[in-house]
């Protein structure tokens, strides 16, 4: 009961892409069930629920990073899953929002949102927010520094890439 009546923890993380345009970075976003392809740590991701890309689609996602804290027995790490549901999609200003609808991750009311901005030149800028219920055991910090360097490893595969 405490721990509902504690305000949601919300952040953004934001990085910049030289080498890809925001319409490139759109492609792999709409792209919703193969985003392991971009996403370094994700092993898997693929549909489990209507059309990719299309609103109301639900992707099954697993990792080894995307966890709160993931130690398993023995000190290692299980891998985490989430199911999460495309629940806003904007093509005209490349923004779309997702929420996590059943996972073993510790996360609840989680709530993404990411959006791709023109910088004016060849590049483009990846803003990448959430909003989640306190997760027991760690600080807003924590999950922000988790998320910095995911969004670190997918602009560094794009950039190689593309």
């Amino acid at each position: 009961m405490e721990q509902n009546s504690q305000p949601k923890w919300e952040a953004k993380v934001s990085a910049k892409l030289t080498r890809a345009s925001p319409d490139q970075v759109w492609a792999i976003y709409t792209d919703f069930f193969n985003f392991h392809k971009w996403f370094p740590t994700l092993a898997t991701c693929y549909g489990v629920h209507g059309t990719n890309g299309e609103l109301g689609c639900i992707r099954f996602s697993s990792g080894f990073s995307i966890s709160s804290r993931g130690s398993a027995g023995s000190g290692g790490f299980s891998e985490k899953w989430a199911k999460e549901r495309l629940i806003a999609i904007d093509h005209i200003n490349r923004s779309l929002s997702y929420e996590i609808v059943e996972s073993n991750i510790g996360f609840n009311s989680y709530v993404s949102t990411v959006k791709i901005v023109d910088d004016g030149g060849d590049g483009c800028v990846i803003e990448w927010s959430f909003t989640v219920d306190p997760v027991e055991g760690w600080q807003l910090d924590d999950m922000k520094k988790l998320y910095e360097k995911g969004l670190q490893g997918l602009t560094k595969r794009i950039e190689d890439t593309l």
